[in-house]
């Protein structure tokens, strides 16, 4: 017993390398897992105390489950049987198949993750480049709706930065879920918005039983009342405008909303606005290319470059940062308030009289989402230039710019300008353009679009064009 015994150091290592596992196995790890999942049910628990809408049961279920409930539902396993049939293949590969989707679709939302460490990197974030405002929101309407409601979120999409500002802003009322296109499917993107409860979307494809499964997924979560986020128009507006809605997202919410069943759905119409895009020149340059077919690669590669030397400009103080981020939440629309002033129920509709509805309903929200738009410096000022018949002294500019300030505020605009500081903002957004080279001095006196630059300031200034025509529009009355 007390012999010596002699092994290999490679079967010694083998040995202590088992036993560190057995360790970690029986003892660390359920440790571990006790810990974080004390602290998880610990914010669930601060969460639902502080939310107006407390967290679904949906939304914090097993991910394994999920995708267990979505590879069977009969929906989803009736397409799996015809499109075998179609294709003369066996139905145990396709339903392999829907389970890769589903592993690929379903988030894995963490709360801890949500309200912790994403609510605050996406504070961080916002801030270093932007000063963030809430401009207005129909707070009495919010405060009204009852806990068995699914919450949409329909908002504009004008830049990528739409995802931290509504979800940073919406942080206090809701946990919003998210469908995360081609760039959200490069790592790290793709798991770190899992855990904040996006579900990841294939763009442009015909696959049966793709839409099938996203149309199944969309479905149940809106029947458990999780707080959806949708974008009204699809992609990025390209000309500064509100661009017609998509009604794909918006079709697979409704289809299977019964006015008479237990839930309601409250779209809540969203405009955001900045005083600098991100992604301006691209977007600008490129009115008719559809860069989501070039894959998430590309779409990142373009933004991360601008953040990194945007940051580096920054440590070295040459950056003012990019001005104002701002959103509106609009006056909710009831789907069912909607459906009985129509007489009608969406989930019995045959194909073409439901997308005539949801057609219509896309057209009433997209209204909405205009008539919050926030008016902020950077537009202002690229109106006023736009429309002017020449160079104009940066006094004038600012006169102009407040007499249209007023004149929309008496329509019912919302201003995304401090009250009181407009002539201040409107001063240094001239600046801040002096200095991007985006106007200059003339010769004769005065400053004016630089004219390789006037297509840009056309962007700018579009997006307050379309909500004063809306406006007055709204004013005037039906024709």
């Amino acid at each position: 017993m007390t012999e010596t015994v002699e092994i290999p150091v490679w079967l010694l290592l083998i040995i202590a390398a088992l036993a560190v596992l057995a360790a970690l196995d029986d003892v660390l790890l359920p440790t571990a897992r006790w810990y974080l999942r004390r602290h998880v049910n610990k914010v669930i628990d601060d969460v639902n105390d502080r939310l107006r809408l407390e967290l679904p049961t949906f939304q914090i279920t097993k991910r394994r489950v999920l995708i267990d409930r979505l590879v069977y539902d009969p929906e989803v396993m009736k397409t799996v049987g015809a499109v075998a049939q179609e294709r003369g293949v066996s139905r145990d590969s396709l339903t392999a198949e829907v389970s890769r989707i589903a592993r690929e679709m379903v988030p894995a939302f963490n709360a801890y993750f949500y309200f912790r460490l994403g609510y605050r990197s996406a504070r961080w974030l916002l801030r270093a480049f932007y000063r963030v405002r809430l401009a207005y929101a129909h707070e009495q309407a919010m405060a009204d709706i009852p806990p068995d409601t699914a919450v949409v979120f329909f908002i504009n999409h004008r830049s990528n930065a739409d995802y931290l500002l509504v979800t940073y802003l919406a942080s206090g009322s809701v946990a919003l879920s998210y469908g995360a296109g081609e760039w959200a499917r490069v790592w790290p993107f793709r798991s770190l918005l899992r855990l904040a409860g996006a579900y990841i979307l294939r763009r442009k494809t015909d696959d049966p039983l793709y839409r099938k499964v996203l149309e199944r997924y969309v479905q149940m979560a809106t029947e458990a009342c999780v707080p959806h986020a949708i974008f009204a128009e699809g992609k990025l507006s390209r000309d500064g405008t509100i661009n017609p809605p998509k009604l794909g997202m918006l079709g697979y919410i409704t289809k299977t909303f019964d006015p008479a069943g237990p839930y309601d759905i409250m779209f809540v119409p969203v405009a955001t606005n900045f005083d600098r895009v991100a992604e301006e020149r691209t977007l600008v340059a490129n009115p008719d290319t559809d860069f989501r077919g070039r894959g998430g690669r590309f779409l990142m590669g373009g933004t991360a470059k601008f953040v990194l030397k945007l940051a580096w400009r920054k440590m070295q103080g040459r950056s003012a940062g990019f001005g104002v981020a701002c959103a509106n939440f609009g006056e909710p629309l009831s789907l069912r308030a909607w459906s009985d002033e129509r007489g009608i129920d969406l989930s019995r509709l045959e194909r073409e009289p439901f997308f005539s509805a949801i057609e219509e309903l896309g057209s009433e929200l997209t209204d909405r989402i205009t008539d919050v738009v926030p008016v902020l410096s950077v537009p202002l000022v690229s109106l006023v230039l736009t429309e002017a018949d020449g160079p104009l002294p940066a006094a004038e500019i600012n006169s102009r710019a407040l007499r249209w300030l007023n004149d929309v505020r008496e329509l019912g605009a919302h201003i995304g300008l401090r009250e009181g500081s407009e002539a201040a903002e409107i001063e240094a957004a001239v600046n801040r353009m002096r200095k991007r080279r985006l106007i200059a001095e003339q010769s004769g006196g005065g400053l004016a679009p630089v004219a390789a630059e006037r297509v840009l300031l056309t962007y700018y200034a579009a997006s307050i064009v379309q909500l004063r025509a809306q406006l007055q529009k709204k004013l005037s009355g039906p024709e």
